[in-house]
């Protein structure tokens, strides 16, 4: 059984594989995503305006849709998939593998940022899915300029992330390293933004105001 969600400060190291290879694959580095990551979102605008020839204004358009999307997909995804946890030992293996090391190893630095093998094959599965959504409304190419907003929107939460647990907080964004740090030690069920606190307080999951 993999161990639960806990708020403890663990300074170590999390084992996801005993498989060696398996394990290197679940760790990476700052200047690893920002330049894998970096050259697929270049290639994707690219892509977007040169070869599937998207105007540029509608490309515009839906990369910044896509930008404000990902904002409400990381709440989602972060509160409803990271924290579903049940009795089922495969449930509780995928969320250790995702989320729950993670919070067991806060400070685990290889482990902050998602590493490229399996972040480009869950990439390409989001890929497919908003390319079937855009087919049925009829805008099949318009994937194509959503998407690199999308997955830039995740790389810069990504990154705004590993900041909030490596790095000193600016003074004008002090208050979302502390927002994220209530959800790691105070309360695991609310505070689920990183990137901004806009979906914690749509949906009810602020923390208390004294906390705040």
């Amino acid at each position: 059984m993999s161990p639960k969600v806990t708020t403890e400060n663990n300074k170590g190291n999390a084992t996801i594989f005993k498989n060696p290879f398996l394990e290197s694959l679940t760790k990476t580095s700052l200047q690893s995503n920002i330049i894998i990551y970096g050259a697929i979102v270049l290639f994707l605008i690219y892509n977007a305006l040169y070869i599937q020839e998207i105007a540029f204004n509608e490309f515009l358009s839906l990369f910044i849709f896509a930008l404000f999307f990902w904002t409400f997909a990381e709440y989602i995804l972060h509160r409803f998939l990271f924290h579903w946890i049940n009795e089922n030992k495969l449930v509780q293996r995928f969320h250790f593998i995702m989320h729950g090391s993670h919070h067991l190893y806060p400070r685990d630095t290889e482990r902050l940022l998602m590493p490229p093998v399996p972040g480009i094959l869950m990439a390409s599965v989001l890929f497919a899915f908003f390319y079937v959504i855009f087919t049925i409304i009829g805008f099949s190419t318009y994937t194509w300029a959503f998407f690199p907003g999308f997955f830039l929107g995740y790389l810069l939460y990504s990154f705004l992330h590993r900041a909030t647990h490596v790095a000193k907080p600016p003074k004008r964004l002090k208050f979302l390293w502390k927002h994220h740090s209530l959800h790691h030690y105070k309360y695991p069920n609310k505070a689920f933004g990183v990137s901004n606190t806009l979906w914690d307080r749509i949906f009810g999951t602020m923390p208390p105001s004294k906390d705040n």
